[in-house]
Parts: C-alpha cells; sequence; structure tokens
C-alpha cells in the first residue's frame, strides 16, 4: 500500500515526505525543511506544517479504509502550532485513527522536531475528519487496491 501511494502522492514526493506504516491505524511522515520551506528567514511557512498534518492525519485514515476497499477525503482539520520549525529541522507526523464510523473516520497528529541525542519537540497537534468513500469511484483504484 505504502509504495502504491507514493507513487501517485505527487505532494509528498514534491516536499520530501516519506511515509511509513508503524501498523494499521497509524502513519508517519518524515521531512526535513528546506529553502523553499522558508517563509521568513530560518523559520518553516505553517502552509508547509498544515501539509505535513493533512498527510499524516489523513494515511493513518488511508490505511484503516484500504482493509475496507475505501478511500479517504479530507472534510475538515484543525492544528495548533506550538513551535517554530527552522531550516534544516528534521520532522516527523505521527497520526493515529482515533475513531471509525459508518460514513466519517477521526485522526489525531503530533508533528515532531527530531534531533539525535536531544528530546523530541511537539511543533504541532492536530485532529482531522475524514470522509470514507468507495475505492471503486476513483480511477486510481487499480493501482493501490492490486
Amino acid at each position: 500500500m505504502v509504495a502504491a501511494y507514493n507513487q501517485i502522492n505527487h505532494y509528498g514526493r514534491a516536499n520530501g515526505m516519506t511515509l511509513s506504516v508503524p501498523v494499521p491505524g497509524q502513519a508517519e511522515y518524515r521531512m526535513t525543511i528546506c529553502d523553499e520551506h522558508l517563509s521568513s528567514p530560518n523559520t518553516c511557512h505553517g502552509g508547509v506544517l498544515a501539509g505535513l498534518m493533512d498527510a499524516a492525519l489523513g494515511a493513518a485514515a488511508l490505511t484503516l479504509a484500504f482493509a475496507h476497499q475505501e478511500f479517504v477525503s479530507t472534510v475538515e482539520f484543525k492544528m495548533n502550532f506550538l513551535h517554530a520549525a527552522h531550516l534544516h529541522d528534521n520532522l516527523v507526523a505521527r497520526g493515529v485513527v482515533d475513531h471509525i464510523g459508518n460514513k466519517l473516520m477521526v485522526s489525531s497528529c503530533v508533528i515532531y522536531r527530531v534531533a539525535e541525542g536531544k528530546e523530541d519537540v511537539a511543533v504541532a497537534r492536530g485532529l482531522g475528519t475524514f470522509n470514507r468513500y468507495p475505492a471503486s469511484k476513483r480511477d486510481f483504484a487499480q493501482l493501490v487496491m492490486a
């Protein structure tokens, strides 16, 4: 699933994001803040963090939706920015599914700044709601459901 999703996820590749799935219902995205992510000298734009947040929240939901031949789309998400992310910071976004309903799923996520030998620092926290829908509604279903 991860390999197929990474094939079609141009956004993730363009931003240097790598996805892993520890277990169904959880997703982890990693990325390093580069020059193109900055909004002011040395500081990451909040939209970059929002994109990372949405990706991790949605990927966590997607890991469970796939088991039911479904995909998900973002209905809404909110996030709190806790600390700035800076040039060359290594970030890890850990998403987890909190609720599975008949039509909607809810995931939560924390984005951490990680550095070897240092304690992880929570940069942002978020919560997202995702619509579940049959995979047959999408043209790329055969790509990722094979």
